[in-house]
């Protein structure tokens, strides 16, 4: 059904058009709560912990911090249901790109989809509790993945690793990543 008088804002505020007068709302856009909705996971509370401006290190196995470095944020998406990181890195090999978290299907679990300049896209599953962050990824494709980070005692420092199992069974270090808060 059509309604070009509203589209064009023919009618006023309370003016009474008969059966048409209930459309009026409908032209009128809702107003976005800045509150998270009441039904928000509670375990989402925890992903505060990564909220802000970091910047980050890799250092392979046994050799110095590679050549620049990197920068990552985290914030809410509206309503703090998902949150949004981003990161570039300074080294031309190492892929730029977005990821989004929200909860898990399981109780005090959570989701990353991740995305990167490379055209790559994964899904890690991830748990953040006790100081610790972990993500991890079972698929062979192209292999599996794992990240564990301890947080420093004030929160600023997230000292971590990335593993990955190349034959699917056994796992070597990827690099050795530091996060630290900006501010």
């Amino acid at each position: 059904m059509r309604f070009p008088a509203v589209r064009r804002g023919l009618f006023r505020l309370g003016e009474n058009r008969g059966v048409g007068s209930s459309i009026l709302p409908l032209a009128i856009p809702p107003i976005v709560s800045l509150v998270a909705p009441p039904n928000r996971n509670p375990a989402l509370e925890r992903l505060d912990a990564l909220v802000g401006e970091w910047t980050m290190e890799a250092t392979p196995p046994g050799g110095p911090p590679w050549p620049g470095g990197g920068r990552v944020s985290f914030e809410w998406l509206e309503g703090r249901t998902f949150l949004i990181e981003r990161w570039t890195v300074e080294m031309p090999e190492a892929p730029d790109g977005i990821a989004i978290i929200g909860a898990a299907d399981e109780p005090e679990a959570f989701r990353q989809h991740y995305f990167d300049s490379r055209g790559v896209h994964r899904i890690y599953e991830m748990t953040l509790s006790d100081g610790v962050w972990r993500l991890w990824r079972d698929s062979p494709d192209p292999f599996p993945q794992r990240f564990t980070g301890t947080f420093s005692d004030d929160g600023k420092t997230i000292a971590g690793r990335w593993e990955k199992a190349e034959n699917g069974s056994n796992w070597d270090t990827d690099f050795d990543f530091t996060y630290r808060k900006v501010g």
